[in-house]
């Protein structure tokens, strides 16, 4: 038998000692069978658990809403009626007010982190970088209730007083923009809660941003610039593209953050279960500041069932905006291979 065969047989046998700079090291064992079992049992496991807890809340959902589907359907989405005297109950009004100021929030959200990102990642200088990029991460720190006492107290009346003042003032006549900003000026509704929403969600939207666009490889955006590329076209044409699945995964981490959000938006949107205009300045109510404010007190019956029944669209709202996001994504990798 070749010296080459019996030594590694001899190896595979048994240990032996290996020379090595430091001196002789005997071999490592092998770590012992039933660990790998054990360890894909675990992983296994938690993975189950986390199927299972989330069959359970789609379960406790369906079970607490079963008394309000039975009443009133889906014609319950529809209605904007909301008496607990009468028991007569409608989920538009939270509905709608849980979509726009999501809009909002996005709407401005969006651009600005663009330009955050954009900022730290190409146009700031060295010593600004870091400690700006810390300050606009610390933001996400900062608890949700104190974002909403900083909207009642301070921004809502500012937002009325040099906001929507003049905005009445100069278009209360135009038959469309003026139903747009009408209403008491108090700086509390649709617009205000959007606004706070924005802040709020910005550091998660602008951090996904700037490390997707820190991973673009350094010689794309060069030779861009080397042949005489602005920045703006270097981001447009080099770093969006490479990096345009990330950016919307952070763009619908916003929006799922927003669609959640609960304190800050029970503050400042005013809580009025009635849909009277399509005012930005009105007072509204959105699903988690129902919940919040009377799910407490809500009494066994339809009252309660018809909160589950919020909690159960506010989930179904949150499942399909995280579905057509994966979609997109998937379709947006489909279409990087194919060029590829």
């Amino acid at each position: 038998m070749p010296a080459t065969l019996i030594t590694t047989s001899l190896d595979a046998a048994e240990p032996m000692e290996r020379d090595s700079p430091q001196g002789r090291l005997p071999v490592r064992h092998r770590v012992a069978p039933w660990a790998d079992a054990v360890f894909s049992m675990l992983a296994h496991g938690a993975a189950w658990i986390t199927l299972a807890l989330l069959a359970g809340i789609i379960a406790a959902l369906l079970v607490g809403a079963a008394p309000a589907i039975r009443e009133f359907g889906l014609g319950f989405l529809w209605s904007a009626e909301w008496d607990p005297v009468q028991d007569r109950y409608g989920g538009l009004v939270m509905i709608y007010g849980t979509l726009m100021t999501s809009f909002i929030a996005l709407l401005i959200a969006v651009p600005v982190s663009f330009g955050i990102a954009l900022f730290l990642t190409e146009m700031s200088p060295r010593w600004l970088k870091r400690p700006l990029g810390i300050a606009i991460e610390l933001l996400a720190a900062i608890p949700s209730i104190v974002y909403g006492m900083w909207g009642l107290l301070v921004f809502g009346p500012v937002l009325a007083t040099f906001v929507q003042a003049p905005l009445q003032s100069a278009f209360g006549g135009v038959p469309l923009l003026g139903s747009l900003f009408s209403g008491p000026p108090v700086g509390i509704g649709l617009l205000s809660a959007g606004i706070i929403l924005a802040i709020m969600v910005i550091p998660f939207i602008a951090a996904v941003m700037r490390d997707v666009f820190e991973v673009t490889p350094p010689m794309l955006k060069e030779s861009a610039y080397g042949l005489g590329s602005t920045t703006w076209e270097v981001v447009y044409k080099v770093v969006l593209p490479y990096t345009k699945t990330g950016v919307i995964g952070g763009i619908m981490l916003g929006l799922g953050r927003a669609l959640g959000e609960t304190m800050a938006v029970t503050f400042v949107i005013g809580n009025f279960n009635q849909l009277q205009s399509l005012s930005l300045f009105e007072a509204a109510n959105s699903i988690t500041s129902a919940l919040a404010n009377e799910f407490a007190e809500a009494g066994a019956g339809l009252h309660q069932a018809s909160l589950f029944y919020l909690g159960l669209v506010l989930f179904f709202i949150t499942f399909v905006v995280l579905a057509l996001s994966k979609l997109l994504l998937a379709r947006l990798r489909k279409g990087e291979g194919a060029r590829t």
